[in-house]
């Protein structure tokens, strides 16, 4: 029975876990700080087990990887390169949903050397984007079209009727990886041009997105583009997208707290005894009287405008006290954040992406729509984590029943 490896015990993982155990022929460890978390992920299946590991413990985690044939890292991705690094060693096959970074890139030609399998990008964005849009580009290619453009967008999201707060924004889990891509610079190609947005700018840079069947939302560039004209082999195309989709209003929002330096990680003590009203005042380097008049004037917005109402909403020029525990101003954000913005018992979330191809053929220009909207299931698992979790499991079964 081949041995499989399940590193990480968070929100995607239950699908992922339970699609191993129920395909019959894989035992399956999940390694966890929390061993609880692992234990209700296996529910007492006889072919799994549950075990804590601190995934800063090398040797621990050496060793684990060594008496498993296949590992699954659900770990941060700034991991992902240790854990490759021990894959490629014991020749332990390593599957993750992350992007390949350069310290994974730098392991490609060790990997191929000891004959290990690494792969990554395989969740929803990146993962099923890639396949999807593979899927039409090689039915394009196949019928003799050029491939001009290509766009593709994704956002995770609340459903429409799950959408009740200002910022059109849930967290199933910390806020903190979603708020800090609001800093990583963009590059996509337009038009023939290439288009470079550096991080503070990103959420200026967004416009009306319609999803077909669904409604409007809207999109910002999501990292650099231009790798993907190579990866999907569609160096001819003369544009070149990749999004993130939100509900309207997000990016402008999102561009007012980066303004205000909401997203600095620099490690302040003076932030301790704060109120946030207090704190937002000494951001912008004012008293509290008429806080409200000078955070617009700041922004340049109106005072009872939308995006003040929505930091007022967040907490931001409330009397209430900051906790203790978060010393940086993207700390106080992201606690604020979940806070407010968490899923009840039974919402669903969603999951939208949407690819447009322009293709030229000897006659005639076509421009084709792929378009996928999914759900989560109420008291049960969330969009998010079937679409990231089960193509990143189906991968695995399939490598270790080399498919």
């Amino acid at each position: 029975m081949k041995k499989v490896l399940v590193l990480g015990a968070g929100l995607v993982a239950g699908p992922l876990v339970r699609y191993l155990l129920d395909v019959g022929s894989f035992f399956v460890t999940v390694a966890s700080r929390t061993v609880e978390k692992a234990q209700a992920l296996l529910g007492g299946a006889s072919n799994g087990q549950a075990l804590a590991l601190n995934v800063k413990d090398e040797a621990a985690l050496e060793a684990l990887i060594a008496a498993h044939d296949l590992s699954i890292s659900l770990l941060p991705y700034a991991y992902h390169p240790k854990v490759a690094a021990l894959c490629v060693k014991h020749r332990c096959q390593m599957v993750t949903t992350s992007y390949v970074k350069p310290e994974m890139q730098a392991l490609d030609g060790e990997a191929k050397a000891a004959g290990v399998i690494l792969l990554n990008e395989i969740g929803v964005d990146p993962g099923i984007d890639h396949m999807s849009a593979m899927e039409v580009i090689h039915r394009i290619k196949a019928q003799g079209g050029r491939l001009v453009s290509f766009t593709s967008n994704t956002g995770g999201l609340p459903s429409p009727e799950a959408n009740t707060n200002p910022f059109g924004y849930k967290f199933s889990w910390a806020p903190r990886g979603v708020v800090l891509a609001g800093k990583n610079p963009a590059r996509y190609l337009n038009d023939g041009q290439v288009v470079d947005v550096p991080g503070p700018e990103l959420f200026s840079h967004h416009w009306p997105c319609p999803i077909v069947g669904f409604g409007e939302l809207e999109v910002y560039p999501n990292r650099d583009s231009m790798p993907y004209t190579k990866a999907y082999g569609i160096p001819e195309v003369t544009s070149m997208f990749r999004g993130t989709l939100r509900y309207p209003g997000w990016c402008e929002t999102m561009k007012a707290l980066v303004d205000l330096g909401w997203l600095d990680e620099t490690e302040r003590e003076e932030i301790r005894g704060l109120t946030y009203r207090q704190l937002l005042a000494r951001m912008l380097g004012s008293g509290t009287e008429e806080l409200r008049s000078r955070l617009a004037s700041f922004l340049q917005v109106h005072p009872d405008g939308e995006v003040v109402r929505k930091l007022d909403w967040l907490g931001l020029l409330s009397d209430d006290p900051i906790p203790t525990t978060d010393t940086t101003y993207l700390d106080v954000l992201a606690s604020r954040m979940l806070a407010k913005m968490t899923y009840a018992p039974g919402e669903r979330d969603m999951l939208v992406m949407q690819h447009e191809f322009i293709v030229e053929h000897a006659d005639r220009t076509e421009r084709i729509i792929s378009t996928m909207v999914d759900y989560g299931i109420p008291h049960g698992d969330t969009s998010m984590s079937r679409l990231v979790g089960l193509p990143a499991a189906i991968a695995a079964r399939m490598i270790l029943q080399g498919e």
